[in-house]
């Protein structure tokens, strides 16, 4: 049996190992009252989905197995305490599924048919296309352009992958789901980009889960935001480098937590200013937000956040493994 048929074999097992494991937490820890009790009841699935990733080699598997359990952990510990995207509980085992394996939340509210949003994604597709083309040849290219570079391949492969999968999920099992992204290239502030357009199934599970809890434990002080903020921040940096750790099996840097750290206390001084522009009567030109929000975005994550990625061999390992599966699949379709 080749590279490729054991590693999906592996990956094969451990889609069975999760479907075993979130029907156990359907059918037995609802039955357990809210709170300690039934944290117990889910925490070792949670310690299971932990381990799953370290059995995979493969970088793309790695980091999707990764990504999805971090997601599945902090949904089966908000449900523990009767809260989170789970409850109300899906009103059957399949949905319960999907909603706690795939990084998709429940849609809250109906919307109308927009024929834009289909067009858009079929430019991101053929964007996508063209960057990982050019992601192909980055040996040969100056830094200033893989600085630009860099961002654009994780965004558009998280944005197209995960937009499908919704698709899929909705077609395949009538799960209606929020939407992932919200166009973040278009954000006019840090705030307006964490918040409300990248990743915002994420965003919701770190309001959930770190920021409404420390804002309350703060008894909702004036000094409740940024405690919350940077708390948020600081969990979402110590869940990147447990990614980090599943794909590379190296020892954590920090520097992942540094960046969202850092980012956090922009948002937190950014707050400050607005406040401030505001009292002042000051009005932000959104051209010039929009512009200089990217800016930022981009270059501190070439400054914190990608260079690890390079010193690693982790972009190498996800370039060399899009070539593998291409012959691999192309070995298939003329056997």
């Amino acid at each position: 049996m080749g590279e490729v048929e054991e590693e999906l074999t592996c990956f094969f097992k451990i889609c069975v190992s999760t479907i075993v494991s979130v029907s156990y937490c359907y059918y037995v820890s609802p039955k357990i009252k809210p709170g300690v009790f039934r944290l117990l009841s889910v925490l070792p699935i949670c310690a299971l989905f932990f381990v799953h990733p370290l059995f995979l080699s493969s970088a793309h598997l790695t980091f999707i197995t990764s990504s999805f359990t971090i997601h599945a952990i902090f949904k089966l510990i908000l449900l523990a305490f009767d809260t989170g995207p789970l409850i109300p509980l899906p009103p059957n085992l399949i949905q319960f599924l999907c909603f706690t394996s795939f990084p998709i939340h429940p849609k809250q509210k109906q919307e109308s048919q927009n024929f834009l949003p289909k067009v858009l994604y079929a430019a991101k597709v053929v964007v996508f296309g063209v960057v990982l083309h050019i992601f192909n040849h980055r040996q040969n290219m100056p830094p200033i352009i893989l600085l630009g570079l860099y961002p654009s391949y994780i965004y558009l492969a998280l944005e197209v992958l995960l937009t499908l999968l919704r698709v899929v999920v909705t077609i395949t099992f009538g799960c209606q789901s929020e939407p992932i992204f919200n166009e973040p290239y278009l954000a006019t502030s840090l705030q307006d980009f964490w918040g409300r357009r990248w990743n915002l199934t994420v965003s919701a599970l770190l309001r959930w889960s770190v920021y409404g809890p420390v804002r309350r434990l703060c008894k909702n002080s004036e000094w409740s935001v940024m405690v919350g903020v940077l708390a948020s921040f600081l969990v979402a940096g110590l869940s990147h480098e447990m990614l980090f750790f599943h794909i590379n099996r190296e020892a954590p840097t920090g520097q992942f937590t540094w960046f969202f750290v850092f980012h956090g206390v922009c948002l937190v001084a950014e707050g400050a200013v607005k406040k401030m522009a505001r009292a002042r009567g000051w009005v932000a030109i959104p051209v010039v937000s929009q512009l200089l929000t990217l800016g930022f975005i981009i270059m501190t994550s070439g400054w914190l956040f990608f260079p690890l990625f390079k010193r690693s061999g982790m972009m190498d390992r996800f370039a060399n493994e899009y070539v593998l599966l291409l012959d691999y699949v192309k070995r298939q379709l003329y056997m």
